[in-house]
């Protein structure tokens, strides 16, 4: 087993969680299709990162910084509709543990430069994103 296939099987830890995530926002009520469309941007982004390293590809790193700000985006701005933003825990713990579990390795793997500055951003928005989106508003995240 190489070194590059040590990252795509890392790769598909989170590619394999998307899949309770999407039937649940295939077929939840809208908050929790809210909270999903957080886990998946956040999912996706270390998937990126992952296959990056993995394939040897840093093109998949520029597209795992445009999903850590657009996703964060899309569910504050379905928020905005729904007139809610929930509160998960699970988001919130899953950025918190999965984007360092996930960026750190990478950046030893990756070594000082251009490239670990550019992991250590995606992983700052990935973390800022999820915890503010997971957060809730200041009604209390009741609707009114």
């Amino acid at each position: 087993m190489s070194t590059s296939d040590g990252w795509l099987a890392a790769a598909l830890v989170p590619l394999l969680a998307l899949g309770p995530v999407l039937w649940r926002i295939a077929h939840g009520p809208a908050k929790d299709r809210l909270v999903g469309q957080n886990l998946v941007s956040l999912l996706a982004g270390l998937a990126l990162l992952l296959a990056a390293q993995g394939f040897g590809r840093p093109s998949y790193t520029d597209v795992a910084l445009v999903v850590s700000v657009l996703g964060p985006t899309g569910t504050l701005i379905y928020a905005r509709f729904l007139d809610v933003l929930p509160d998960s825990r699970l988001v919130k713990w899953t950025a918190l543990i999965g984007v360092p579990a996930t960026v750190l390795p990478l950046c030893v793997a990756t070594g000082p430069g251009r490239a670990m500055a550019k992991l250590l951003l995606v992983g700052a928005l990935l973390i800022a994103g999820s915890v503010v989106t997971s957060a809730r508003g200041g009604d209390g995240g009741t609707t009114a």
